[in-house]
């Protein structure tokens, strides 16, 4: 099968590579929709992740497809034929984090990679857990975006945001608008800060408030109360440094954006203390968010006509990831896999 794999640094290579073959209870399936992501640009750029992908490795892992083989003995009821989304990840279940509903932090976090090719190998846990039928209705394309969506809900939960309350969103990538969307929904006041064209005007059609562009931003001015709610999706020590001095006393910042690894950030200690600000930051996402990001596509909160801006082949992934890496800013890309 054709299929992409991740060598290094900024090295991606199109290739024929065999199927893996099936262990007891994994399923294989067709993958129809594929989708870019910030977190494997980031990959892309520094040529692996620590805990998701060590090159050389299949990768990709935005993906809905259809089941087209089974190996025996799984605990899952999918049948080939079914249409699914695969998540890129499954917990224990049975470790310290598990059994304290945080799955997230999972102490044996299984990891899946390999969305950019024409079919892919689910791991049994995988299949068994966080492989999730979707209706005939909904697009494929649509279904592959649970999982930057669950990273969303995720983080969502963990803000437990009220009607009316003043959000501001540090960043107008995929995390920053879906988080946007969904505090439009939950009846919050949402301001969003960001650049590019294509991205702040998706940000306006999801009903944003206001809008400012990243140049131009004037900040907290003296004697303004600020924001009930900041949320950092942008993963740069400067921006969490900015966002803890944007928010109100007994605000909330969500540092969601992963820095670089080693990196560090310098806070008002006196600033968080006698403000009484919580710090929170979010990572990854639960089999319960999985489960309510792909209820929220399928209500049509999220959708790829939205989210997806463009498609190109796999053969031309290798230059799609350079041309992202030096600033396209398309919100997300559909990889035609066949």
């Amino acid at each position: 099968m054709r299929a992409a794999v991740l060598y290094g640094k900024e090295d991606v290579r199109v290739e024929d590579t065999p199927p893996l073959p099936l262990e007891p209870g994994d399923i294989r399936v067709k993958i129809q929709a594929a989708l870019t992501c910030g977190t494997d640009l980031k990959v892309f750029k520094r040529g692996y992740h620590a805990r998701m992908i060590v090159p050389p490795a299949l990768f990709g892992h935005e993906m809905s497809g259809i089941v087209e083989e089974l190996a025996p003995h799984g605990q899952h009821s999918l049948k080939i034929g079914d249409r699914v989304v695969v998540a890129n990840s499954a917990p224990c279940g049975i470790c310290f984090f598990c059994e304290r509903s945080q799955e997230n932090l999972c102490e044996d976090l299984m990891f899946l990679n390999g969305a950019y090719a024409e079919s892919i190998r689910v791991p049994a846990r995988i299949a068994f857990k966080n492989t999730l039928r979707i209706p005939d209705q909904l697009g494929f394309a649509d279904a592959a975006l649970t999982e930057p969506l669950a990273c969303v809900v995720q983080g969502f939960q963990d803000c437990q945001l009220q009607s009316g309350e003043k959000v501001l969103i540090l960043g107008s990538g995929p995390i920053g608008l879906m988080f946007a969307a969904l505090a439009k929904q939950a009846g919050c006041h949402v301001s969003l800060l960001g650049r590019g064209t294509e991205r702040l005007a998706l940000a306006t059609k999801l009903g944003v408030d206001k809008i400012f562009e990243s140049a131009s931003f004037p900040g907290k001015n003296p004697g303004e109360r600020g924001y009930d709610l900041v949320f950092e999706a942008v993963g740069k020590p400067e921006t969490w440094e900015q966002s803890i001095s944007l928010i109100r006393k007994g605000g909330r910042v969500n540092l969601f954006g992963g820095c670089p690894s080693g990196t560090t950030v310098n806070l008002d200690t006196g600033l968080i203390h006698y403000s009484n600000l919580t710090l929170l930051a979010s990572f990854h996402h639960t089999p319960r968010s999985v489960r309510k990001a792909l209820e929220a596509i399928e209500s049509g909160l999220i959708r790829a006509s939205d989210f997806v801006g463009g498609e190109s082949s796999l053969s031309d992934l290798p230059e799609l990831l350079k041309s992202m890496s030096s600033g396209n800013k398309a919100v997300k890309t559909l990889i035609k896999v066949r």
